[in-house]
């Protein structure tokens, strides 16, 4: 038997780990909990305002840097390699612990953003933000994961509805403050925008502090491979496939360079495949999850409903901005009925599910929620739609992504093994960041291949009925269905001019609206086959202790030594033996076949 150690107490470092560590149960407070809370969510603060803010100026950061065409690219790198990054975090911080790797995100994050602010080509800030994303990839995942570990499935709700808070401030936040940075010319004589990055280092700061001080949590080394085999052929699989969803609009779906993407990718995919059947349990994402029926059945959701999501979320502002004139500032402060339907929805659910113990009913309704709403604003909107008729179906449409948001996670992690929450979680905001990407090129592609069609169709029905417009098409003033890589100058037309460009874009974005809805739509029949198990009281580290004290292994005081550890005050070295294969240890709420 081990020798028992009580909790530090200490010195200063003692003191931080024993304000943030479990008891020898491993359970945490509330106190505890809301301290690590606060430290996660400034980091995911971060990563979440970065997006919004960025979308917004980037127009003006490419015409500063004279490379308005490689603007996409900007978004690609920070896109491949923060959806790259993602389940990477969540295998390697199963087998060595969440600490150093949420760190190490943030700090990657803070010298990206560093590097983003100091650039001078675009083609320097495509590779800088490349940089920003490896960190970007940890922080969302990561965080849902710790809380997994630190709170029990029935609590877990609840306490993840905060994240849901601090998205949607981000989402309001963002287009203001990348609006006001890029509207600054200069700002202590540094370039506006630069301070769109340089403002995330004292920010990051902060969070690295944060979590640096709070995060002490106890960790089982154990006997491992690293997949790197696996890792490899991730990148060779999903990087041409982001390049061409990205790029495949402008280069043509079935370019040569898309078609060597789709080729390369599916080489990648078989790579995979093989890597992941030979590394097994020690794999990167292990295939015998997929036997799980929950992990299957919100991972497949997961894809479907970010298509679906990003629909709603890309089109609205576009909407706002192309149609009303909206400056991105203002249709970002617009977009808040939406952002409060999803923190109503997320906290509202958090609540009922830790009463009530059911969550299968919240993506269910979550997705009839967002199909209606979808589908009803692509009757509504049109070129002469108010703002004000548009709010009910954003907060309907934002109700149902909040009741989407953390149930389906929670149905994951209450599935799975404790010790594999990492990369269950990890894998499910994979599962959706692909989802969004593909939804996002595929909407893209068809309102842009649908615009000048609808607007050609609606000058040539405004040039019948209004001389005016006759008079402007007959002189080459207006052309249907011109040049819109630029929209601004529909601004500049007077009203009579500027009406069929407004009502081929409402005429297109109505049948996106549509499409979106179906795909929304499939996703309630996926998530019928969610099963509903029973919400298990302990949390990740307890459940685990629970195991290794089952199998008659040390636990308990072995918790706060490692804590003591991780905060650097001495303590015996842990002489536990290795915990046997990964999914052994079963919880209260694991799906069973």
């Amino acid at each position: 038997m081990s020798q028992t150690t009580a909790h530090p107490t200490g010195g200063r470092g003692g003191a931080r780990a024993a304000a943030a560590a479990p008891d020898s149960s491993g359970a945490f407070t509330h106190r505890q909990i809301l301290t690590i809370i606060v430290g996660l969510m400034v980091a995911m603060f971060l990563a979440a305002l970065d997006q919004t803010v960025v979308a917004t100026a980037i127009r003006t950061i490419a015409d500063d840097l004279q490379g308005y065409d490689l603007q996409a690219w900007a978004t690609t790198a920070f896109l491949i390699t923060s959806t790259i990054a993602t389940p990477l975090y969540g295998k390697l911080s199963d087998i060595y612990g969440r600490r150093p790797f949420y760190l190490f995100a943030i700090a990657v994050f803070v010298v990206g953003s560093m590097l983003c602010g100091l650039a001078n080509s675009m083609y320097e800030l495509a590779a800088f933000r490349a940089v920003q994303g490896i960190g970007a990839g940890g922080l969302m995942s990561l965080a849902l994961a710790i809380i997994g570990d630190i709170v029990p499935p029935r609590e877990r709700s609840r306490y993840q509805g905060y994240f849901m808070a601090v998205f949607g401030t981000s989402s309001v936040l963002g287009p203001v403050i990348g609006g006001f940075f890029a509207g600054q010319g200069s700002l202590l004589g540094i370039d506006g925008w630069r301070w769109i990055f340089y403002v995330n280092v004292p920010l990051g700061l902060v969070a690295f502090a944060a979590v640096f001080r709070v995060l002490h949590l106890p960790h089982e080394r154990r006997e491992h491979r690293i997949d790197w085999p696996g890792a490899l052929a991730l990148v060779t699989f999903l990087v041409p496939l982001l390049i061409v969803a990205e790029q495949g609009r402008i280069w043509g779906w079935g370019s040569t360079r898309s078609v060597a993407c789709y080729v390369v990718g599916a080489v990648g995919f078989v790579l995979f495949l093989l890597a992941e059947r030979a590394y097994r349990d020690e794999a990167l994402l292990p295939l015998r999850l997929f036997r799980n029926r929950s992990f299957t059945v919100v991972g497949v959701g997961s894809v479907v409903m970010g298509a679906g999501m990003f629909g709603g979320l890309l089109l609205l502002p576009q909407y706002l901005q192309i149609v009303h004139g909206s400056s991105a500032t203002v249709a970002g402060l617009q977009m808040i009925p939406l952002v409060a339907g999803i923190m109503t929805g997320a906290m509202s659910s958090g609540i009922a599910i830790s009463r009530t113990g059911r969550y299968k009913v919240f993506p269910l309704v979550g997705i009839v929620f967002m199909t209606v709403a979808l589908l009803s604003m692509s009757f509504v909107v049109d070129a002469d739609t108010s703002v004000w008729t548009l709010v009910p179906f954003m907060v309907l449409l934002g109700l149902g992504l909040g009741f989407n948001f953390q149930p389906t996670i929670l149905a994951v992690q209450n599935a799975v093994s404790p010790r594999e929450m990492g990369v269950a979680t990890s894998s499910v905001t994979f599962f959706r960041q692909m989802g969004g990407t593909i939804g996002t090129a595929v909407f893209l592609s068809v309102l842009f291949s649908r615009l000048p069609v609808d607007i050609e169709s609606a000058v040539t029905s405004a040039a019948a009925s209004d001389p005016r417009v006759a008079q402007a098409v007959q002189s080459g003033q207006l052309q249907g269905g011109g040049d819109l890589s630029d929209t601004s100058f529909i601004q500049t037309l007077p009203s009579f001019l500027a009406a069929p460009f407004k009502t081929g874009f409402s005429n297109s974005i109505d049948l996106v609206f549509l499409i979106a809805a179906c795909v929304v739509a499939l996703g309630f029949f996926v998530f019928l086959f969610l099963p509903q198990l029973a919400l298990s009281d302990q949390s990740g580290i307890q459940a685990q202790q629970a195991a290794r004290q089952t199998a008659g292994e040390p636990t308990g005081d072995d918790a706060g030594r490692q804590v003591a550890e991780a905060a650097g005050a001495a303590a015996p070295t842990s002489t536990a033996p290795p915990v046997g294969r990964p999914g052994e240890a079963a919880t209260g709420g694991r799906h069973r076949g």
